[in-house]
């Protein structure tokens, strides 16, 4: 186990990174950022930053000798990076979790080997490629760049043969996958944390409301179609889990289909669909993330009560802090990134009750 007063090292300094550090910092850990962004939302909170590229190996190695392990808030880090770091310091999860999560065609083919379903998709490595995708999976479809793609940046939707030309220029002519529309009456998302030993525990299934390709909510109880694809979502959770050796939060995303579950994305980190725990859970992501990471026992992760509701300030909604602050029984979050912008995440809420 870490010895409290340890410092814990995280790659990215965003809102994940922020509240990871506020978790530290309640059982005894210090935390020290790494991130190329000039004060990132994480730095307000930490007791140590480096600002540097990922891809400044002397920075690296300072930052190495500097920490007792190292995590991370955001699954687009250079793996490069990461395997230089685990070979001076514990990185947790490991890189083989940031390998297969950043590769759209990797996870894929990762999670079917494993007897999830998913869409029907296809590779694209060029225009010509785009349209043998398209005769073979159908349209309506969408395009999405095999790397680099969150909060529905790098993709495009194809209705028509027409918008080809279009969609491949609109991903920058990037290797990407085809990915066939599938009918499904909600979206929802399995988190777990699974220890070093192995040990695992999951929270409750909540059900996720999108809007422009950025998480809008999540809330509990989830519609009885997802409560009754939530076992099956978890046990396919828990074996990617325990497949890659991960440690530290997991979070898979899925379709809740009249069919049958589908397996959508997955995050290796702690994610924005679990927010509420902090307020609605006996032990919230990022406490247990900090516990995996270092080696301590996993907290339950029971809710306080039965009724949960998590809203992301986006953009100007944060503007309302004055009326939010002032509403009983609301959980204010703001992340303290200055100026709002149109898809930015500015903060969020979160509302319990009976």
């Amino acid at each position: 186990m870490l010895t409290p007063g340890s410092t814990i090292g995280i790659l990215g300094g965003g809102q994940l990174g922020r509240m990871l550090a506020v978790a530290a910092a309640q059982l005894g850990y210090r935390c020290h950022v790494f991130a190329p962004e000039d004060a990132p939302p994480a730095t307000d909170v930490c007791a140590a930053v480096t600002r540097a590229e990922f891809s400044d190996a002397a920075a690296l190695t300072a930052f190495a000798g500097a920490v007792d392990v190292v995590t991370f808030e955001w699954e687009n880090v250079p793996t490069a990076a990461v395997r230089l770091l685990a070979g001076l310091v514990p990185v947790h999860p490991g890189v083989h979790s940031l390998e297969v999560a950043q590769d759209r065609m990797a996870e894929k083919q990762f999670v079917e080997w494993l007897g999830g379903r998913t869409a029907p998709w296809a590779p694209v490595s060029s225009r010509a490629e785009l349209d043998e995708a398209i005769a073979r999976i159908g349209l309506p479809a969408i395009l999405k760049t095999r790397r680099f793609g969150y909060d529905g940046k790098g993709q495009a939707r194809l209705h028509s043969a027409d918008d080809a030309d279009a969609a491949w220029d609109a991903i920058g002519q990037q290797p990407a996958i085809l990915e066939g529309m599938v009918e499904f009456a909600h979206e929802y998302s399995v988190m777990l944390c699974r220890g070093a030993d192995g040990r695992m525990v999951d929270w409750p299934v909540p059900v996720n409301v999108h809007a422009g390709g950025i998480l809008a909510s999540s809330s509990l109880p989830a519609p009885s179609l997802v409560r009754a694809q939530a076992a099956d979502a978890v046990a396919l959770s828990r074996r990617i889990a325990d497949k890659l050796g991960h440690v530290g939060v997991l979070t898979c995303e899925f379709f809740a289909c009249r069919d049958g579950l589908r397996f959508n994305e997955m995050a290796p980190r702690v994610h924005n669909s679990g927010h509420w725990t902090i307020e609605g859970s006996l032990t919230s992501q990022f406490e247990n993330h900090i516990r995996a990471v270092a080696g301590l026992p996993l907290g339950p992760t029971d809710l306080v009560l039965p009724r949960v509701e998590m809203l992301n300030l986006i953009g100007d909604q944060a503007d309302d802090w004055p009326r939010l602050f002032a509403e009983p029984g609301t959980h204010v979050h703001l992340y303290g990134k200055g100026a709002s912008r149109p898809g930015r995440k500015m903060g969020h809420v979160t509302r319990l009750g009976r």
